[in-house]
Protein backbone atom coordinates (compact mmCIF):
# COMPACT_ATOMS: atom_id res chain seq x y z
CA UNK A 1 0.00 0.00 0.00
CA UNK A 2 1.25 3.38 -0.73
CA UNK A 3 0.04 7.02 -0.03
CA UNK A 4 0.47 10.55 -1.78
CA UNK A 5 0.80 12.84 1.29
CA UNK A 6 0.71 17.07 0.88
CA UNK A 7 3.56 18.97 3.43
CA UNK A 8 5.66 21.96 2.70
CA UNK A 9 3.55 22.95 0.03
CA UNK A 10 4.90 19.35 -2.36
CA UNK A 11 3.41 16.59 -2.64
CA UNK A 12 5.25 12.78 -1.95
CA UNK A 13 4.14 9.02 -2.95
CA UNK A 14 5.21 7.22 -0.41
CA UNK A 15 5.24 3.82 1.26
CA UNK A 16 6.17 2.04 4.43
CA UNK A 17 9.77 1.94 5.34
CA UNK A 18 10.76 5.05 2.87
CA UNK A 19 12.86 7.80 3.80
CA UNK A 20 11.67 11.16 2.87
CA UNK A 21 13.55 14.18 2.94
CA UNK A 22 10.24 17.26 3.63
CA UNK A 23 10.71 20.83 4.34
CA UNK A 24 11.79 21.67 8.15
CA UNK A 25 9.17 20.37 10.85
CA UNK A 26 8.88 21.31 14.32
CA UNK A 27 10.20 18.06 16.15
CA UNK A 28 13.15 16.57 17.49
CA UNK A 29 14.79 13.43 16.32
CA UNK A 30 13.22 10.41 17.66
CA UNK A 31 9.64 11.71 17.64
CA UNK A 32 7.04 10.56 15.99
CA UNK A 33 4.97 12.69 13.55
CA UNK A 34 2.05 12.37 11.43
CA UNK A 35 0.83 14.23 7.93
CA UNK A 36 -2.45 14.47 7.64
CA UNK A 37 -3.37 15.94 4.44
CA UNK A 38 -3.35 12.61 2.48
CA UNK A 39 -4.18 13.19 -1.45
CA UNK A 40 -4.44 9.30 -1.94
CA UNK A 41 -4.16 5.77 -0.50
CA UNK A 42 -3.17 3.23 -3.64
CA UNK A 43 -3.60 -0.55 -3.27
CA UNK A 44 -5.75 -3.20 -3.51
CA UNK A 45 -8.64 -0.37 -3.35
CA UNK A 46 -7.54 2.66 -3.74
CA UNK A 47 -9.43 6.16 -2.26
CA UNK A 48 -8.69 9.62 -3.98
CA UNK A 49 -9.45 12.60 -1.77
CA UNK A 50 -11.21 15.85 -2.74
CA UNK A 51 -8.76 17.25 -2.01
CA UNK A 52 -7.72 14.58 1.08
CA UNK A 53 -8.74 11.61 2.09
CA UNK A 54 -11.36 11.54 5.48
CA UNK A 55 -9.65 10.15 8.15
CA UNK A 56 -6.20 9.20 6.65
CA UNK A 57 -2.88 9.67 8.04
CA UNK A 58 1.12 8.70 7.26
CA UNK A 59 2.82 8.54 10.38
CA UNK A 60 6.86 8.95 10.52
CA UNK A 61 9.60 9.05 12.79
CA UNK A 62 11.96 11.80 12.55
CA UNK A 63 15.30 10.75 11.95
CA UNK A 64 17.25 13.96 12.45
CA UNK A 65 17.24 18.00 10.65
CA UNK A 66 19.28 18.20 7.98
CA UNK A 67 20.33 20.83 5.19
CA UNK A 68 20.15 20.38 1.75
CA UNK A 69 22.58 21.25 -1.03
CA UNK A 70 23.85 24.81 -0.88
CA UNK A 71 22.59 26.44 -4.04
CA UNK A 72 24.68 29.75 -5.60
CA UNK A 73 23.12 32.48 -7.08
CA UNK A 74 25.23 34.75 -9.28
CA UNK A 75 23.70 37.95 -11.17
CA UNK A 76 26.50 39.84 -12.75
CA UNK A 77 25.46 42.92 -14.51
CA UNK A 78 27.69 44.09 -17.65
CA UNK A 79 28.30 47.27 -19.49
CA UNK A 80 27.20 50.98 -17.56
CA UNK A 81 26.53 48.52 -14.20
CA UNK A 82 29.37 46.85 -14.10
CA UNK A 83 28.44 44.87 -10.55
CA UNK A 84 28.22 41.46 -9.58
CA UNK A 85 26.28 39.55 -6.69
CA UNK A 86 26.84 36.44 -5.08
CA UNK A 87 24.33 34.56 -2.85
CA UNK A 88 24.17 31.24 -1.35
CA UNK A 89 21.52 29.27 0.27
CA UNK A 90 21.19 25.89 2.21
CA UNK A 91 17.33 25.05 2.53
CA UNK A 92 16.80 23.50 5.94
CA UNK A 93 14.90 19.79 5.37
CA UNK A 94 13.96 17.29 7.98
CA UNK A 95 14.55 13.37 7.66
CA UNK A 96 12.06 11.00 8.21
CA UNK A 97 11.46 7.70 7.63
CA UNK A 98 7.64 6.61 6.71
CA UNK A 99 6.25 3.80 9.77
CA UNK A 100 2.81 3.19 8.79
CA UNK A 101 0.12 4.40 6.61
CA UNK A 102 -3.27 4.89 8.39
CA UNK A 103 -6.52 4.43 6.09
CA UNK A 104 -9.09 5.55 8.69
CA UNK A 105 -8.91 6.33 12.52
CA UNK A 106 -6.06 9.04 12.27
CA UNK A 107 -8.05 11.28 14.42
CA UNK A 108 -7.39 8.80 17.57
CA UNK A 109 -4.12 8.15 17.20
CA UNK A 110 -2.95 10.81 19.24
CA UNK A 111 0.40 11.44 17.00
CA UNK A 112 1.78 14.45 17.16
CA UNK A 113 0.84 16.44 13.99
CA UNK A 114 3.63 17.25 11.70
CA UNK A 115 4.06 21.70 11.27
CA UNK A 116 6.30 23.21 9.66
CA UNK A 117 9.12 25.75 11.67
CA UNK A 118 6.99 29.08 11.19
CA UNK A 119 3.54 27.75 11.35
CA UNK A 120 2.67 28.79 14.83
CA UNK A 121 5.59 30.83 16.01
CA UNK A 122 4.43 34.28 14.09
CA UNK A 123 0.78 33.71 15.45
CA UNK A 124 2.12 33.63 19.21
CA UNK A 125 4.30 36.53 19.08
CA UNK A 126 2.44 38.60 17.22
CA UNK A 127 -0.74 37.99 20.15
CA UNK A 128 1.13 39.97 22.42
CA UNK A 129 2.12 42.66 20.39
CA UNK A 130 -1.67 43.06 19.57
CA UNK A 131 -2.46 42.76 22.99
CA UNK A 132 0.33 45.62 24.26
CA UNK A 133 -1.21 47.70 21.26
CA UNK A 134 -4.62 47.72 21.95
CA UNK A 135 -3.79 48.37 26.02
CA UNK A 136 -1.56 50.90 25.15
CA UNK A 137 -4.87 52.15 22.77
CA UNK A 138 -6.84 53.25 25.27
CA UNK A 139 -4.36 54.61 27.79
CA UNK A 140 -2.99 56.72 25.64
CA UNK A 141 -6.22 58.47 24.09
CA UNK A 142 -7.08 58.63 27.87
CA UNK A 143 -4.01 60.65 29.17
CA UNK A 144 -3.26 62.75 25.86
CA UNK A 145 -4.26 65.15 23.11
CA UNK A 146 -3.99 65.16 19.35
CA UNK A 147 -0.86 66.95 19.07
CA UNK A 148 -1.67 66.94 15.09
CA UNK A 149 -3.98 69.82 15.90
CA UNK A 150 -1.36 72.64 15.80
CA UNK A 151 -0.05 74.29 13.08
CA UNK A 152 2.88 72.60 11.44
CA UNK A 153 2.43 69.43 13.60
CA UNK A 154 2.67 66.09 11.68
CA UNK A 155 2.77 62.35 13.07
CA UNK A 156 6.84 62.57 13.29
CA UNK A 157 6.59 65.68 15.20
CA UNK A 158 4.36 64.37 17.32
CA UNK A 159 5.87 61.14 18.40
CA UNK A 160 9.45 63.68 19.35
CA UNK A 161 6.95 65.64 21.59
CA UNK A 162 5.43 62.31 23.02
CA UNK A 163 9.21 61.17 23.13
CA UNK A 164 10.32 64.71 25.31
CA UNK A 165 7.15 64.03 27.83
CA UNK A 166 4.86 66.35 26.07
CA UNK A 167 1.56 64.87 25.08
CA UNK A 168 -1.16 67.59 26.17
CA UNK A 169 -1.74 71.25 25.41
CA UNK A 170 -1.69 72.14 28.81
CA UNK A 171 2.13 71.23 28.69
CA UNK A 172 2.89 73.11 25.92
CA UNK A 173 1.00 75.82 27.15
CA UNK A 174 2.95 76.04 30.28
CA UNK A 175 6.24 76.26 28.63
CA UNK A 176 8.61 78.92 29.05
CA UNK A 177 11.40 79.92 26.94
CA UNK A 178 14.06 78.33 29.03
CA UNK A 179 11.73 74.92 28.85
CA UNK A 180 11.73 75.48 25.14
CA UNK A 181 15.94 75.88 25.16
CA UNK A 182 16.02 72.83 26.93
CA UNK A 183 14.28 70.56 24.73
CA UNK A 184 16.63 68.85 22.09
CA UNK A 185 14.38 65.91 20.29
CA UNK A 186 12.32 68.48 18.93
CA UNK A 187 12.50 72.74 17.83
CA UNK A 188 9.26 74.03 19.38
CA UNK A 189 7.88 77.19 17.37
CA UNK A 190 6.42 79.63 19.47
CA UNK A 191 3.08 79.59 18.12
CA UNK A 192 3.00 75.56 19.19
CA UNK A 193 2.98 77.46 22.46
CA UNK A 194 -0.08 80.01 21.69
CA UNK A 195 -2.26 77.73 19.71
CA UNK A 196 -1.97 75.05 22.79
CA UNK A 197 -2.84 77.52 25.38
CA UNK A 198 -6.39 78.23 22.53
CA UNK A 199 -6.68 74.21 22.62
CA UNK A 200 -6.23 73.53 26.49
CA UNK A 201 -8.54 76.23 27.11
CA UNK A 202 -11.22 74.58 24.96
Amino acid sequence: MFAVLKTGGKQYKVQAGDMLRVEKLAADAGETVQFNDVLMIGGDAPVVGAPFVSGAAVQAEVVEQIKGDKVINFVKRRRKHSSKRTVGHRQKLTLVKITEILSSGADASGVKVATGKGDAAPAAKAAPKAKAAKAAAPAAAAGSDDLTQLTGVGPAAAKKLEAAGLTTFAQIAALSEADIAGIDAVKIKPEWVEQAKELAQG
